[in-house]
């Protein structure tokens, strides 16, 4: 269910949205979150979500990943 949401998400945005989410202001937000059906907070959550993957994904891809598992040490019970 919730996937099929942020698939609708995605598909109401345009191509160039999809490759480049910061062209996602206030209008185009809201156009988004009207083609499906959805709140702007929502569409505002999914965009959040990917800013953080790609965080995660360049951390990763610079050889960061023993600094990501330093800072996930303290939440993850039984990872020290």
């Amino acid at each position: 269910r919730a996937i099929r949401r942020l698939e609708g998400i995605i598909n109401a945005m345009t191509p160039a949205e999809r490759s480049r989410p910061e062209l996602l202001k206030a209008a185009r937000k809201r156009r988004v979150a009207a083609g499906a059906g959805v709140s702007v907070q929502e569409v505002n959550r999914l965009l959040a979500q990917f800013d953080q993957a790609q965080k995660m994904m360049k951390m990763v891809a610079r050889g960061g990943m023993q600094k990501m598992l330093r800072a996930f040490r303290g939440g993850f019970p039984g990872l020290r």
